[in-house]
């Protein structure tokens, strides 16, 4: 016979193993409160960190929806503040915010922030790839303004509202806002009416010497790209996008959806992220 503390012993060791068959199991997933899989916290610690570069007439809270998918997957995220001021400039603002990040980094860049990441990420070996969403991606001496024109179908100048404004050195510049009553139509035609006004009021100008300022590095020439190009876009014409695209030899994804596809199609946005950075790993 067995005595108590035997059967004891040995229900304590099956416990035992079971838990250990389990953890071989789960492998490099944790398991969450409510039974999802999560990415243990080394896989988590290789993964690159994204950074988000928003583009004009818009803020850092445009990438909200996508931020919350690309966390819940374990990926770190900084979305960066544009100044929206010229391509070099802020360039160079976005390079001091990707000098505090450390390890590999995928750049993203909706709209004219686009622009500012091909610049920005030129000769630095940290970024191993470039997302355009719905953005430019210009060679050197070309400008924003100049690739909208290239094809047919911006109907953006006719939405702007130029305001002057004279900063403190007595230089005068013009901003570009859209116009609040032509905003969901012209910029977020997908997205919730209540939303479009929350983002109509909270846009950020951009100085319209900035869309006409020339790009003088690509990064697009030696980095891996990925475009998500968006085909009922008022802004920048789909054919501009798929020509910029084609030109970087960029994996390019299609969408049917307005400029502000990062809002309205955060999921979307989100996995083309995540394939940039699981291809460049």
């Amino acid at each position: 016979m067995v005595g108590t503390k035997g059967v004891r012993g040995w229900r304590f060791a099956r416990a035992a193993a079971a838990t250990v068959m389990a953890g071989a199991a789960v492998g490099a997933f944790a398991v969450s409160a409510n039974g999802a899989s999560r990415p243990a916290a080394a896989d988590r610690q290789a993964r690159p960190t994204i950074v988000l570069e928003h583009g004009a007439f818009a803020d850092g809270s445009s990438w909200n929806g996508v931020i919350e998918r690309l966390h819940a997957d374990g990926y770190p995220v900084v979305a960066a503040a544009d100044p929206l001021r010229g391509p070099h400039s802020d360039a160079a603002s976005l390079r001091s915010v990707l000098d505090h990040v450390k390890g590999p980094e995928i750049l993203v860049g909706h709209s004219y922030g686009g622009s500012v990441i091909s610049q920005a990420a030129a000769d630095d070996p940290q970024v191993k790839a470039l997302v355009v969403v719905a953005g430019f991606l210009p060679a050197p001496g070309e400008s924003a303004l100049a690739l909208t024109n290239k094809y047919p179908g911006s109907t953006l100048p006719d939405a702007l509202d130029p305001v002057p404004r004279t900063d403190a050195d007595g230089t005068t510049v013009t901003d570009l806002y859209i116009r609040q009553d032509k905003f969901r139509h012209q910029f977020a035609a997908d997205v919730p009416a209540d939303r479009a006004a929350l983002m109509a009021a909270a846009q950020r100008p951009i100085a319209q010497a900035a869309l006409e300022e020339t790009a003088t590095a690509a990064a697009w020439k030696n980095k891996p790209t990925w475009d998500v190009v968006t085909t009922q876009d008022l802004n920048i014409p789909a054919a501009v996008q798929r020509f910029m695209a084609r030109r970087a030899h960029a994996h390019t994804i299609e969408v049917a959806a307005s400029h502000s596809v990062a809002v309205s199609r955060p999921r979307l946005v989100a996995d083309v992220i995540e394939k940039a950075a699981r291809a460049t790993r």
